[in-house]
């Protein structure tokens, strides 16, 4: 194989953003010959904005069964995933899904025993992992920059959406639609991040504000603490209800402090380790001496889905591993779930937890979500479409 044909199944807002993509011919030894959305009106537009001579679905379903692919980008709405994954696996496709992987871990682990039966690859749309600024934070803790984990705090509170947003499309804010709101739709990246940066905290307690801001039934407002297995600890911020909001990461060990925010990587050493001093030292007060530094900081914007298609696509010609496969992906979803249990019990959540309690009360939420029309007929100002995407 010198060329993978791709089939692209959801043509709304990051489907559309990654036809561009092979459109412009910025991803090499690939092309997309097939798209399908349910909408068949804006699957026409998207194709034809982009000038390729593309078989045209009206379902995923039926491009798996009938295109001439060799593997997938899925990117329509969360539950959809694992189902589209698994046929195409069948089919004997390789599939790149959209983040979240799935919606709950049930489903996730049934994506990765196919992709395992069918031996192709399955690759997750993490594209942060290939923000240098992440990459290189990355690297640092796993080289010990800052000595043993003791805190870590994430605020990410720049994710602010109006009513306008949820109202969009009968999909949005809903158990049934999305399952879950904040954690699942916007702040997903940043749990996978978490989790890659330090590791699965071993417990969760998590506070959320189902429709505190919005008229809506998931969450826009979370606050959740983190227990790691080696003591330290965590805190977790999100919401979509903050206005002029913050992405600030502060990282702290014995040795030092990372600090993530405004686009730059800033590290804090110490002379010493703050536990040999704190056992040691002969007077009441003293610390150790500290030195900041800019490690990297970003000049422009970074094309990191662009990455992301590069690396599956090179994948897939066996040039180069997979970047994230859907072992990665299961990771996100279960720390989400993880904090929704916490808050719907009211008590701390162990990790790993029961996947059936999660999945049994998911469906009691599912059972009660409203139908909802949306108001403004659907399409927002980012050009999102039946299938949905930020």
């Amino acid at each position: 194989m010198d060329t993978v044909k791709i089939g692209i199944i959801g043509t709304g807002n990051m489907g559309a953003v990654h036809l561009g993509f092979f459109a412009d011919g910025a991803i090499p030894d690939a092309k997309v010959t097939a798209l399908a959305d349910t909408d068949e009106n804006k699957l026409r537009y998207v194709s034809g904005i982009h000038g390729g001579n593309y078989e045209l679905f009206n379902s995923g379903e039926e491009l798996i069964d009938k295109a001439d692919v060799d593997a997938v980008i899925i990117a329509t709405p969360h539950y959809s995933h694992p189902s589209l994954a698994v046929r195409a696996f069948e089919k004997g496709l390789h599939v790149l899904s959209e983040k979240p992987t799935g919606v709950y871990g049930l489903q996730i682990r049934e994506m990765n025993d196919a992709a395992k039966k069918s031996g192709k690859l399955f690759g997750v749309m993490f594209n942060q992992r290939k923000n240098p600024l992440h990459r290189k934070l990355h690297e640092m803790l796993a080289d010990g920059a800052i000595g043993e984990l003791k805190h870590v705090n994430w605020v990410v509170t720049n994710w602010y959406r109006t009513q306008h947003y949820y109202d969009s499309g009968d999909w949005r804010a809903t158990w049934a639609g999305e399952g879950g709101g904040v954690l699942i739709n916007q702040a997903i990246h940043q749990l996978d991040l978490l989790q890659w940066f330090t590791g699965m905290p071993k417990k969760v307690r998590a506070f959320c504000r189902f429709g505190g801001w919005h008229d809506i039934e998931v969450e826009d407002d979370v606050t959740a603490y983190l227990e790691y297995a080696g003591g330290a600890s965590g805190v977790f911020i999100t919401t979509t209800g903050e206005p002029h909001g913050v992405n600030r990461l502060e990282i702290s060990g014995t040795k030092g402090k990372l600090r993530l925010e405004n686009g730059a990587l800033l590290c804090t050493s110490f002379d010493c380790d703050e536990r040999a001093l704190c056992a040691e030292c002969p007077t009441s007060f003293d610390m150790p001496k500290a030195t900041e530094r800019e490690v990297l900081r970003q000049v422009g914007g970074f094309d990191c889905h662009k990455d992301v298609l590069k690396n599956f696509v090179a994948a897939v010609l066996g040039k180069e591993p997979l970047f994230v496969d859907g072992s990665e992906g299961i990771k996100s979803v279960r720390l989400m779930n993880a904090m929704l249990l916490s808050a719907w019990t009211e008590k701390e959540t162990a990790i790993p937890f029961d996947e059936r309690e999660y999945y049994g009360l998911l469906c009691e939420h599912t059972a009660k979500s409203r139908k909802k029309r949306a108001a403004r007929g659907g399409i927002i100002e980012d050009n999102t479409c039946s299938f949905g995407g930020f």
